[in-house]
């Protein structure tokens, strides 16, 4: 669970959207520490082959189908999401690689 501004987010919830999107293969959503709200929602998106979509675009599409509460304030593009040997989506993982992404962008 995400809990952020003292509003409790499933994951779960907010990945069927971005997954409902046509040019979506695969999404994951994380809770990242942020300053102000203690944490932010975060999606980490695979694009479809041949698909084009911006991070605007996403972010509109799910305003249009969540609360603005559980709308990704950011959203990382990947090739590919690290997953178990019987394909499930590590969200732990995609949460551990945070600090090191953070320190990284701020050298």
């Amino acid at each position: 669970m995400i809990i952020a501004g003292g509003y409790n987010i499933y994951p779960r919830e907010v990945e069927e959207v971005p997954y409902a999107h046509p040019s979506v293969r695969e999404a994951c959503v994380a809770g990242v520490p942020e300053p102000y709200r203690g944490e932010t929602v975060k999606a980490y998106v695979v694009i479809r082959p041949g698909g084009n979509l911006t991070a605007d675009e996403l972010i509109g599409y799910c305003r249009q189908h969540l609360a603005a509460y559980k709308v990704p304030r950011l959203l990382e593009f990947r090739a590919e999401l690290p997953k178990s040997a019987v394909g499930k989506v590590l969200r732990r993982e995609l949460v551990a690689q945070e600090p090191r992404r953070a320190q990284r962008e701020a050298t």
